[in-house]
């Protein structure tokens, strides 16, 4: 497994690392302190998760998901100081898949890691199906029509699969947060509205008026059968 590690701070990029090495003894380490170096060293080492710090001292952390984002759906865990809501949510919107705020239990980082490793594989268990004009390819985190490709990450990814697989039937916020995080993320179901809201902005024509990707008031949402 390779890891690359966008973080100015070297005690953080030391703790990180001595804490996936006793894990994953074999793992790949590439840390960096600079967003645009980080950017370069994804699209050309492919690595299979992404840990980066909001305050860079290059770039800002957002403009560097937005990019990652333009080419890759490598999951992210955005690891930072910042702890504000706006934040969270802006960086869950630009595409991160994972958020922990310093300072951090490095037994969180190695479940939310692990947690990552398995959405990417569950995606690349399934097999392409149909969902409204889209063609959803869980294996390439993508969904096509005849004249658009857009990308998912891989928790858009994984919670499109479990409303696919329960298509028609509500699926409780309990049971997306479990299927992601286990019981361990308190803020999960705000995360999972903001995941929402980015799905139905890349498989809705109106994301305001969703027509594929409803709510159920207070328990959770469903994909509405369109086979």
């Amino acid at each position: 497994m390779k890891i690359i590690i966008i973080e100015d701070d070297e005690d953080i990029v030391e703790s990180c690392s001595l804490t996936l090495r006793i894990v994953w003894p074999e793992i790949e380490i590439v840390p960096t302190k600079l967003g645009i170096e980080g950017i370069q060293w994804i699209e050309s080492a492919l690595p299979d998760i992404v840990i980066l710090d909001i305050g860079l001292p290059d770039i800002n952390g957002f403009e560097v998901l937005k990019n990652i984002r333009l080419f890759s759906s490598v999951p992210i865990l955005v690891l930072t100081v910042r702890e504000e809501e706006a934040d969270i949510v802006k960086a869950l919107e630009l595409g991160a898949d994972e958020y922990i705020i310093k300072p951090f239990k490095h037994m969180e980082l190695v479940a939310r890691i692990k947690k990552l490793i398995q959405r990417r594989d569950f995606s690349k268990s399934k097999r392409s199906v149909k969902i409204g004009s889209f063609s959803f390819d869980p294996y390439s985190n993508k969904l096509y029509t005849d004249k658009i490709e857009r990308r998912l990450t891989n928790t858009e990814n994984k919670i499109l699969c479990i409303l696919y697989e329960n298509s028609g039937r509500v699926v409780t916020f309990a049971s997306v947060a479990n299927a992601l995080w286990d019981t361990g993320y308190t803020e999960s179901n705000n995360a999972i509205h903001v995941y929402i809201r980015r799905l139905r902005k890349k498989i809705e024509t109106d994301a305001s008026h969703p027509q594929l990707i409803l709510t159920k008031t207070g328990i959770g949402y469903y994909l509405v059968k369109t086979e």
